[in-house]
């Protein structure tokens, strides 16, 4: 399936949407060794990383973003994980797209938990069962704006959201805890939000996701620019983890060879 991307993808954007804007291989959210066993699995022309798990398995690695890169296959990023990854690894050849991706770009220890949601396992789809940090700051932005709620109140909603553990993160759960701590006089502009947010919050990880999509599928030629990226480097603790994941072969080693003309 060399002709085709592979897409790492869950909570973000439904399968089917995303399948109808761009042909692909879509597999789960990525984690450690997941980008290896695509490469191998598929030989795909390009690596697209939106979703990724973490806390209950290792995260994707860095290095192994690098070692695709290293093997010329492009690799882009955008709206959650993929969004972190690539203003992490940027530097070396990683693409990012959107909003988040900037946002994490030019904010220095800027915090992984804006995007992070809990989802349902991977098996029975991985949608969201959360709301994102990111997407629930800027809808009280626009509610602001919107004169919705007040300047006073949209602090007070959002240092309610950052205390709030990412998995229970939610407007229901937000809406009830600014109920038993807010002044009563905000009583009716909590009112109003809940009327008004299902029609109008934002949801910035979705834009960016299908942003990115629309985009390759609008430019395909992206897909086949090899990256300019620095030469690949096997550090031991990746080595490490590749071998304890039994996830060690030639082929991590062949862009060393390469490279080094052995």
């Amino acid at each position: 399936m060399a002709d085709k991307p592979v897409i790492f993808l869950g909570p973000t954007l439904p399968r089917a949407q995303a399948a109808a804007i761009l042909d692909a291989v879509y597999l789960p959210p990525a984690e450690q060794g997941s980008i290896v066993r695509a490469m191998r699995a598929y030989q795909p022309k390009a690596i697209i990383l939106i979703d990724g798990s973490f806390g209950k398995v290792p995260a994707v690695r860095h290095k192994e973003i690098l070692w695709a890169l290293g093997n010329g296959v492009p690799v882009f990023g955008a709206a959650s994980m993929g969004a972190l990854r690539a203003a992490e690894l940027a530097a070396f050849g990683m693409q990012g797209h959107g909003f988040i991706y900037r946002w994490y770009a030019l904010t220095p220890l800027a915090d992984d938990d804006e995007v992070a949601v809990a989802m349902c396992p991977s098996e029975l789809g991985a949608a969201a069962l959360s709301e994102a940090l990111i997407n629930i700051r800027l809808t009280l932005k626009r509610a602001l704006r919107a004169g919705i709620i007040n300047a006073v109140e949209r602090r007070s909603l959002e240092v309610l959201a950052r205390d709030t553990h990412f998995v229970d993160r939610s407007y229901p759960r937000l809406l009830a805890e600014a109920r038993s701590s807010l002044p009563s006089k905000s009583a009716t502009a909590l009112d109003r939000l809940a009327d008004w947010l299902p029609r109008s919050a934002i949801d910035r990880k979705r834009e960016d996701a299908t942003g990115l999509l629309a985009k390759l599928a609008c430019c395909p030629e992206l897909l086949a620019h090899a990256p300019m990226t620095p030469p690949f480097t096997l550090t031991e603790a990746w080595a490490y983890d590749l071998g304890a994941a039994g996830l060690w072969d030639d082929d991590i080693g062949s862009v060393l060879a390469e490279r080094d003309g052995f």
